[in-house]
């Protein structure tokens, strides 16, 4: 299985680190050993001073398939839950600088986290999902897809064109403005539609 992220999918978040907006989806990638399974403590990397958290909606692939039509794209998908994508911010603006690809930022083991799973049913409206994350009790993020950029099946039809789907594959669709720091000690819980899915700490 593979993990597909994107990136800069949310206007405010892209203009809070100073990006452009883009006019296609942003995609990067996070191998399998990125995964933080549900309830799992991440470790403080000891290569980063600068560790973000980057909370967003991620959805299940539940079938291959490759060419995908945007039409058709619900059809590749039957869950959903909160993920956080961590970012070692420091390392990451340092291969920026030197023009050099940022999977060590990105990608590093355990920077996936993924929260308990929800079904997909005719009545979820992918368009009109709100999800918060709290560091400590706070909320430090809230977001909503219909805020999104590049719509959830957009960005299936989009990858479809380079990648092949297959099932059990993760889409990282974005993350809302909010992204900051945490430090050793730190829970983390996310929550989807009033629902929380997602609990890890920093230790």
């Amino acid at each position: 299985m593979k993990i597909i992220c994107v990136g800069r999918n949310y206007a405010d978040h892209a203009k809070e680190l100073k990006n452009d907006l883009p006019t296609e989806p942003v995609l990067f990638m996070k191998p399998k050993t990125a995964i933080l399974l549900p309830g799992k403590p991440l470790y403080y990397p000891e290569f980063t001073k600068d560790l973000h958290y980057e909370c967003e909606l991620v959805v299940r692939i539940s079938s291959n398939g490759k060419f995908i039509q945007e039409k058709f794209a619900h059809k590749y998908y039957d869950a959903i839950t909160l993920g956080i994508d961590y970012t070692a911010r420091d390392v990451q603006r340092e291969q920026q600088k030197k023009g050099l690809p940022w999977e060590i930022a990105k990608a590093f083991d355990g920077s996936a986290v993924v929260g308990d799973f929800a079904k997909v049913t005719k009545d979820t409206d992918m368009t009109n999902l709100q999800f918060r994350l709290e560091k400590n009790g706070e909320v430090v993020q809230n977001g909503d897809t219909k805020d999104l950029i590049f719509s959830v099946n957009s960005i299936i039809a989009y990858a479809s064109r380079f990648f092949t789907f297959n099932i059990g594959d993760l889409i990282f669709t974005g993350t809302p403005a909010g992204v900051g720091p945490v430090a050793i000690g730190d829970k983390l819980e996310g929550y989807l539609m009033g629902n929380k899915v997602l609990d890890t700490d920093i230790r």
